[in-house]
């Protein structure tokens, strides 16, 4: 599906520069922060500001095209994935990975029974990553 189609289907009416941010997003899976957004796309887009980059990410997450990540108490990241899934921060490269998170769906109906509407679930991890961990052996 390309970008534009994307965002549609999320409601998000497209731009130049929302359909650059949200190419990024789903191109680097990374867990960029809104400054890693706009240094890699001002260059391109000279029109591009960090308060449009804020106002892009906060209208896709609004709209369910992106997750904002708080998982890093310093800084907020996105992630372009908007399926069910858990996110693991190493403390000693600070690098945002992404965990399979099947149970929660278990969960979700259960509360879904008991009245309870479960519209997100953040299921954060911190540790050190398998890269650090040799490192340091």
């Amino acid at each position: 599906m390309k970008t534009y189609d994307y965002l549609l289907s999320y409601g998000v009416k497209p731009s130049v520069q929302r359909i650059a941010i949200m190419d990024y997003l789903l191109e680097h899976r990374t867990h960029p922060s809104i400054e890693d957004i706009y240094l890699a796309l001002c260059d391109d887009i000279p029109t591009l500001s960090k308060t449009t980059v804020y106002n892009t990410l906060k209208l896709f997450v609004e709209h369910g095209a992106a997750q904002m990540l708080t998982i890093d108490e310093r800084n907020v990241n996105y992630d372009g994935d908007v399926s069910l899934h858990a996110h693991f921060l190493c403390k000693k490269c600070n690098k945002i990975y992404d965990l399979p998170a099947a149970q929660e769906e278990e969960r979700m109906e259960q509360f879904n029974m008991n009245g309870f509407a479960v519209q997100e679930i953040h299921q954060y991890y911190k540790g050190i990553c398998p890269s650090c961990a040799a490192e340091e052996e």
